[in-house]
């Protein structure tokens, strides 16, 4: 039977753990494989399939969270959700050892249709990149755009859903009924940092995420209709808020709905961020399983809809050193430049982050000469056209002609890569075979590393005389080899007279201990100085 990638506990805990859900007793297994959601009812017990998340509403007391985990812990349940705060016994903790059933809590404010939506869309794994038909309050599950044509129709005025740094995240389709400063709100997809900049000195951000009560605000400068906002929270966690465009103050039951609304809000904008995110692991777990090959390969490639014909892997990454989260931010935005660039040349291939390389698997249509220079030109146009960033670089795997060879050209992809990422090469993309001897040099410097070696030969006893005399022999050797035995050439590059060029090759062979008219000592050498550290 073919392994599936399907939601954990671990997973649960990575998505929801920070706005909905805590371990309140025993350990998360991060294997542990979540297989669906139900509610405990104590007059119609739910039929548990194994490792089934039980969310037990009305749960309270010890005893009687005791007995519903040893009768879960019975069928396999994987664990038990219930509101905080949680009375925890020494019989509770006894029963969750025994039956290895964790013991959640779901935080204040939070409904428990939203931790169950919230849960069946990380559920639904196997649905990557299609629909699940799920509707919140008669909208497509994370479909702002449609909740806010309804909460518009409620208020009667124009709706707009923002994040927590003014970026517009959708808007109701009534705009034209709005004042010039909205249309710009809209049209720029934030609201304009002139309007920020006064609603914080207004304190109106202040009262804004302070309360649940919506906020009416007037006077704005250049904004001809008043404004009312209510904060989109979900249980201790403030997504953003919701506003709306109104020729005066709102009715009780207006009101009203307008903070009933910001509640499914809320709900709406977790989905879509669950659901985001989900399909975004699940295509790198696919695609890490196609590239690893083996038995699930083949059935990877179908979910991904890559072509199972000839094909090659391109690895991409940033050449950037810095604060590790803004590298990361810059690969998941690479990622998606890079995948809607190959979508547009190769609608059957397939791109994903996974271990901090960007993977892309493109089909060709044969495997020859062409073909290859067809996978260097799709990076090249990839890499001109991202002129804003230099520090992208792309290696380029052989040529595979099935599912079962594509771990091969994501090696030579990694080497190429990995040779690209250290500068040596002077190309923003290479071909394994273009950079194989700089990779092999690579390869050759890990193994002297992991034995502990360092270059010890003529060049390593040059480097010793020029620390302790303050020579340049090293310097001076380097220089002759690359120009060919060139005396006059190489003394220039050093900017000395070519008799003291002379003099520093005698002393070379004489510190040394290298003869420069045997082929393989130079040689050797050359080797030496490639991987002499801070070559």
């Amino acid at each position: 039977m073919v392994h599936r990638p399907r939601a954990t506990l671990s997973r649960v805990m990575d998505d929801l753990g920070s706005t909905l859900l805590e371990v309140v007793a025993g350990r998360v297994d991060p294997a542990t494989e979540v297989g669906g959601v139900v509610f405990h009812d104590p007059l119609d017990p739910p039929d548990l399939t194994d490792k089934t998340l039980v969310l037990g509403v009305g749960l309270a007391g010890a005893d009687e969270i005791t007995t519903v985990i040893r009768d879960i812990g019975k069928a396999g349940a994987a664990g038990l959700v219930v509101r905080v705060p949680v009375e925890t016994s020494r019989a509770v903790q006894e029963a969750v050892r025994d039956s290895d059933v964790v013991l959640f809590g779901l935080t204040r404010g939070a409904s428990w249709a939203q931790v169950a939506a919230l849960l069946r869309s990380l559920l639904a794994v196997d649905d990557l990149g299609g629909g699940d038909g799920e509707t919140l309050a008669g909208a497509a599950a994370g479909d702002l755009f449609a909740l806010a044509g309804a909460v518009s129709e409620l208020l009667d005025g124009p709706v707009t859903i923002e994040d927590l740094n003014s970026r517009v995240l959708a808007f109701s389709a009534d705009q034209d009924q709005a004042d010039e400063p909205r249309k710009e709100t809209v049209l720029g997809r934030r609201v304009p940092e002139r309007f920020t900049r006064e609603l914080e000195r207004r304190g109106v951000f202040r009262a804004l995420y302070g309360s649940d009560q919506p906020v009416f605000v007037t006077g704005l400068t250049g904004v001809d209709l008043p404004r009312v906002a209510v904060r989109v929270r979900a249980g201790d966690e403030v997504l953003g808020s919701m506003w709306a465009a109104v020729t005066g103050p709102l009715s009780a039951e207006r009101e009203q709905a307008f903070v009933d609304s910001a509640k499914l809000v809320a709900l709406h904008i977790l989905r879509q961020r669950a659901g985001a995110d989900v399909e975004r692991r699940l295509r790198a777990e696919l695609v890490a399983t196609l590239l690893e090959g083996g038995p699930s390969a083949a059935e990877a490639a179908g979910r991904l809809g890559v072509a199972v014909g000839p094909s090659c892997v391109l690895a991409l990454t940033v050449r950037e050193h810095g604060d590790a989260s803004r590298v990361e931010a810059e690969l998941q935005r690479v990622t998606g430049a890079f995948a809607l660039h190959l979508a547009a040349v190769h609608p059957r291939s397939a791109v994903a982050l996974v271990g901090g390389v960007v993977y892309g698997v493109i089909p060709l249509a044969e495997r020859d000469i062409a073909a290859d220079r067809r996978a260097v030109a799709v990076a090249r146009e990839f890499v001109d056209r991202i002129r804003d960033h230099d520090a992208v670089v792309i290696g380029i795997g052989r040529i595979a002609d099935d599912a079962s060879e594509l771990p091969r050209s994501r090696a030579d992809a990694d080497r190429a890569l990995r040779v690209l990422r250290n500068g040596r090469a002077p190309s923003r993309v290479a071909r394994a075979e273009d950079v194989w001897a700089a990779s092999l040099l690579l390869e050759l410097g890990d193994l002297m590393a992991a034995e502990r070696q360092e270059p010890s030969g003529p060049v390593g006893r040059l480097a010793d005389y020029d620390a302790k005399h303050r020579g340049e022999l090293v310097e001076t050797l380097r220089a002759w080899l690359d120009a060919f035995g060139d005396v006059g050439r190489a003394a220039a590059t050093l900017h000395v007279h070519p008799n003291t060029f002379r003099y520093r090759l005698r002393r070379i062979g004489e510190i040394g201990g290298i003869d420069l008219d045997d082929p393989e000592a130079r040689f050797a050498a050359m080797l030496e100085l490639r991987l002499s550290p801070g070559h």
